[in-house]
């Protein structure tokens, strides 16, 4: 595993008046990881990933991605990265090929390099063969794979995915793993993945952070987890480390369209 650290996040804290939704956070991720961050609804996950994409701004403490600074650098963060939201965001009355394209010109990727990655990224998620057909018709894994594609397209270092697989089925949240795993390998992409069920973050993540209540209460391999929990799943080791009351949606969430302009809309 790459030792060297692609996000850097040292006592990290978000106040909404007298409520610290993140409260003095520290963690890593190294090059290549598949990171997990884990918590429990209102846990401070949404609002951690706002700082680190450049959507909020801390009230105190430091992010570093890929040694650049999210508060005075990002410009330079925004195309150091790539992220997948958890609600759907392509526009559904343009083909894929489009969906593509546009993202293209927003990162201002030259016409024939651009086209020569739409076509390698299509492929790589078996959508070029339905290429020219218009999103609208597509299922929500072939949406969600499409999605990443175009997170992809202007080779981020760190791909973020917000609960990546909500709502599809068994078969299809593992074909969109499947894809994530080769991506991760073959474009050496460092992987940050939000997701409420716990079997995937078992299965794919290297290392998990796991955060409640503004706070991280345990790090480590998803082996190392379940040890200190003494349990036999990760389902099991989050239930006994976060316990059993039900959680509240996190506080103050920013509109979902004005978070998409932010990251997508800020390079044209």
């Amino acid at each position: 595993m790459n030792n060297e650290k692609i996000i850097q996040v040292k006592s990290l804290t978000k106040k909404y008046r007298d409520f610290k939704a993140v409260d003095d956070i520290s963690f890593e991720v190294r090059k290549g990881q598949i990171f997990g961050f884990l918590g429990p609804n209102g846990a401070g996950k949404s609002t951690t990933i706002k700082m680190l994409t450049t959507l909020l701004h801390p009230n105190g403490g430091e992010i570093m991605i890929d040694g650049k600074n999210p508060v005075s650098q990002p410009d330079a963060v925004r195309k150091a990265f790539g992220i997948v939201f958890q609600d759907p965001s392509l526009d559904d009355e343009l083909t894929a090929w489009e969906n593509m394209e546009f993202h293209g010109v927003l990162y201002s990727i030259p016409k024939p390099l651009r086209r020569q990655r739409i076509e390698h990224m299509l492929k790589i998620v078996e959508l070029w063969e339905r290429k020219d057909e218009l999103v609208k018709r597509f299922s929500g894994g072939m949406k969600r794979r499409l999605e990443i594609a175009r997170g992809l397209l202007h080779h981020p270092k760190v791909l973020f995915l917000d609960e990546p697989t909500l709502g599809l089925d068994p078969q299809t949240r593992n074909n969109i793993w499947n894809h994530i795993i080769d991506l991760n390998k073959e474009e050496d992409i460092t992987v940050f993945f939000t997701t409420h069920y716990m079997e995937e973050a078992e299965k794919v993540a290297d290392y998990i952070c796991i955060i409640d209540l503004g706070k991280i209460i345990a790090k480590g391999s998803p082996g190392e987890l379940k040890s200190k929990a003494k349990a036999r799943s990760l389902e099991d080791a989050f239930i006994k480390l976060t316990g059993k009351n039900i959680r509240e949606e996190e506080a103050k969430p920013i509109d979902k369209l004005r978070m998409r302009r932010r990251v997508f809309g800020g390079r044209r």
